[in-house]
Order: structure tokens, then sequence, then C-alpha cells
């Protein structure tokens, strides 16, 4: 499929870019996360958003296949060495917690749930579409609670209607508040959840699998 012949609503209700979204790095590279005490989300909060307040921005971005530093973290992403997940899938929006997510084409509630643990999703739902005869999946991670009381599996939802929010932590899965953004070709069969991160030696399959989001956040001019 062609995603840029269609009619998308952003994500968060507005394009993302250059005058209102700061584009942040979590690769080993960026000198600034030694400091971190990352197990402590409260000293990893300080660091996202001081970086957007610093630049007067509403939105960090960024994260798509990024090879990250900061899944250290946590054990949900450490199996083994060989296993070791860090290669991010979606793109990650920091912003504040109770702001507006969007459904960003027509579509239904394919399923939900709250993917508790430290580094988790968190409260988690899943999107189905279909357009032009294909079936696909937007995945919305790191929500709040109660975004999930009043949902029923099928329920229909407009492009640009507004259905969930970015939840605050430790209930997002203990991470600053951010949306993670996911668009999956395939679920495999997966309910209310679907690996957001991979391992190096699955790179290939979940790279065809999770295609570029940008376009669903208007970042596709970046």
């Amino acid at each position: 499929m062609n995603w840029n012949n269609l009619s998308i609503f952003p994500v968060m209700g507005e394009q993302l870019s250059t005058q209102n979204s700061l584009l942040l790095d979590f690769t080993a590279g960026n000198a600034g996360l030694r400091s971190v005490d990352l197990s402590d989300t409260s000293s990893f909060d300080a660091f996202v958003f001081q970086q957007l307040h610093r630049a007067g921005k509403t939105y960090g971005h960024g994260g798509y296949l990024e090879k990250r530093d900061i899944y250290r973290r946590s054990e949900v992403f450490a199996t083994s060495q060989e296993d070791f997940r860090n290669i991010h899938l979606g793109i990650d929006i920091w912003t504040a917690a109770g702001s507006p997510i969007f459904a960003p084409l027509d579509g239904k509630v394919h399923s939900f749930q709250d993917n508790e643990g430290f580094g988790n999703y968190g409260p988690t739902i899943i999107l189905e579409h279909q357009v032009e005869g294909q079936l696909f999946y937007t995945l919305y991670g790191h929500l709040q609670c109660e975004d999930l009381q009043s949902l029923e599996v099928g329920q229909v939802l407009r492009a640009g209607e507004a259905f969930c929010q970015v939840g605050p932590y430790p209930e997002n899965g203990d991470w600053p508040p951010h949306l993670h953004f996911q668009l999956i070709r395939d679920l495999e069969g997966k309910w209310g959840d679907y690996p957001g991160v991979a391992a190096e030696k699955e790179l290939d399959f979940y790279a065809q699998n999770c295609p570029d989001p940008s376009i669903f956040l208007g970042l596709n001019e970046h």
C-alpha cells in the first residue's frame, strides 16, 4: 500500500513539525544519557522534558528503527544477550500526560489491555483499519488506565475522533509521558499487545511488518 495516498488525520491532532516538535536521540551516541539514572522514572522524565522546555517545543519525537540505549532500564527487553531487544519499531511522541490522541483513519477497536510491568506498554489499544481492501493495524501504547474502561471490541471510530490520552507514570508502564505509535501489517494473532522493540537478529522481519509510521504524525516531510 502507498501510505502517501491516504487521507490521514494527525494522531496528535496536529501535524508534528520543526515548529512544535524536537527530534530526540536515545542511542548510545547521546552522551547526555550517561548521566541519567534511567531506572528512576522521575530522573528520566526530567531529562526528556527539560530538553523540550529549553527548545520551546510541545512534542519530542523519533525512534523508528533507532538502536536505543534506554532499554537497559528494564528486564522486559533483556531476555538474553543474544535476544536483547533494543531496536524501536514505532515512533514515540513525548508530550504532556493527558494530551489527546486521535484516530488517524476510520477503523474499529481490535483489542486492548493493560500490559503491566516496569518498562512495558501499560494501557494499550490496537485499532484495525481496512483501506483499498487491505487490512492493517495501528497500536497506541503508554496510555491512561481510564482509556480502557469504556472501550468495546469492534467499537467503530472515525478519522479525527479522540479516543485515548497520553498516560502519566507509573500507570503508563512507568515511562516519562509519551505515546508509542506503531503501524503493523500482520498482528500474528496477538491481542492487545505486539512487540514494539526487536532484537537485531529479527529486524528484517519486523521492519517489513511494521513500516515507518511518520506520515501518520505529519512527519513525512522531515
